[in-house]
This record gives structure tokens, C-alpha cells and sequence, in this order.
């Protein structure tokens, strides 16, 4: 295994300093990294597929960047879908991804060519050895799968405290994970406040997400839209 330092956008960047490390929470609020705009506290994420950093987007500018040919392949807007799975996902396979937590994240890297997967920690975001013939088998099992977007959507798995959630989520979603176990961590197990935090997280995700998605799914891959229905159960 391997620690990775996953770029983020300047407010995931602060939010996953520990507070000590903090700059002041009076600091001037974000603006475009594409334009210099003025942003709202809630905007838009673009990847930057050469550096994997998320970039801060103002709404027109995320419009610009609003489908796949957009950027010339060098930047994609991080969609806003939100879908809670139900993954054909027993613990012997999980074990044999190789992720040595219960919980984490899976995305495919364009970058890397593969599917990687990474579990949050207290020092940020760790890259586990995944066990490539086991992805296969879950990717089989799970069609839904197929439809995850290279480096801007991850399956994310909390399976931590005999939870068993599964969710296709935004790549700036997990970014906020990792912040939130980063900033509230302390000692060997975490305390008391990280885990009252992690279970606001996945509260929320809970609140935003869509309603559980059949196990089959549709094979291929398709876009990652908001308009997406045909798979759902309300």
C-alpha cells in the first residue's frame, strides 16, 4: 500500500488540514480557478485529468465544460449524480479486493488505466494494492458498475461498524470524506467526534442519493446524467 496525496479544490485542500494546521476561517471566500469569478459556498468541481486536481468552477464556466467532448480531453465536469446501490457484495469478495478498512473508494484513473481504489484515514487518502481479478468479479456480478465515470465518479463502500452502504457518487464526495476524517481525528482510534462526523456524512449522502439501484443495472456504459432513471427503485 501506498499513501497518495489526491489534489483537491482549495476548500477540500482546507478542509483536510488538520485544525491546528488551519488557515483562519476569515479568510476571503473562493473564486473560479478558471475565470477569477466569485463562487458561492456550494459550486461545481472540474478534474483536471493530467494532474487529477479538482479545480472550484463558477457556474458558467461549468456550463462550458457541460459534456464529454468538452476541454479537450484535458478537463470534466464532476457530475452531481447521486444513487445508493445494492451491490451483490459478500465478505469474502470484499476481502478479496484487498482493502484492508471498511470503507472506500473505487474509481476508474484514466490516468492509470485501471480501477484504483483508495480508503480515508487520519494522514488522507491511502491507495490500496487492489486485487484487480477480484474488481472483475464484482464488476461482473454488478453491471451497475459500468456506468461509473473515468475519474470523476467512484463507488464509495462503508462497511465500517457492521454498516453495509454502497454508493455511485461524485470523485469531490470522497475528497470530502477524506477532509472530514482528516480535521476531526484524534488519537488511535479516531474519538468519539470523527465517527459522530462520518455518520453526519453518510447521513446527508443518504439525504441527497437517489433510491436504492437493482443489482443488474444496465450493461455498457452510459452517461453520467442527472435524467438517469431507468435503473431506479423510488
Amino acid at each position: 500500500m501506498a499513501t497518495a496525496s489526491l489534489p483537491a479544490s482549495s476548500r477540500l485542500r482546507r478542509l483536510a488540514r488538520r485544525p491546528q494546521d488551519d488557515e483562519p476561517r476569515a479568510a476571503a471566500g473562493e473564486i473560479c480557478e478558471l475565470c477569477g469569478a466569485p463562487l458561492p459556498p456550494e459550486h461545481r468541481h472540474l478534474v483536471d485529468l493530467s494532474s487529477r486536481t479538482l479545480l472550484c468552477a463558477c457556474r458558467a464556466c461549468s456550463l462550458l465544460f457541460d459534456h464529454r467532448a468538452a476541454g479537450g480531453g484535458h478537463y470534466r465536469l464532476v457530475p452531481e449524480r447521486r444513487v445508493r446501490v445494492d451491490l451483490d457484495l459478500d465478505d469474502a469478495l470484499w476481502t478479496r479486493l484487498r482493502i484492508p478498512v471498511e470503507m472506500a473508494f473505487f474509481f476508474h484513473s484514466s490516468q492509470a488505466g485501471r480501477t484504483v481504489a483508495f480508503y480515508p484515514g487520519p494522514m488522507g487518502a491511502t491507495e490500496s494494492l487492489l486485487d484487480l481479478a477480484a474488481w472483475t468479479e464484482l464488476a461482473e456480478a454488478n453491471p451497475i458498475l459500468a456506468r461509473v465515470e473515468p475519474d470523476v465518479e467512484a463507488l464509495l463502500v462503508n462497511r465500517a461498524a457492521a454498516a453495509r452502504g454502497e454508493w455511485l457518487v461524485p470523485i469531490d464526495d470522497c475528497y470530502e470524506l477524506v477532509g472530514t476524517m482528516r480535521s476531526h481525528w484524534s488519537g488511535l482510534s479516531g474519538g468519539e467526534a470523527v465517527w459522530t462526523e462520518i455518520a453526519r456524512f453518510f447521513d446527508r449522502l443518504d439525504g441527497r442519493a437517489r433510491g436504492v439501484t437493482r443489482r443488474g443495472g444496465a450493461p455498457g456504459v452510459a452517461a453520467a446524467h442527472d435524467g438517469d432513471t431507468e435503473e431506479e427503485e423510488r
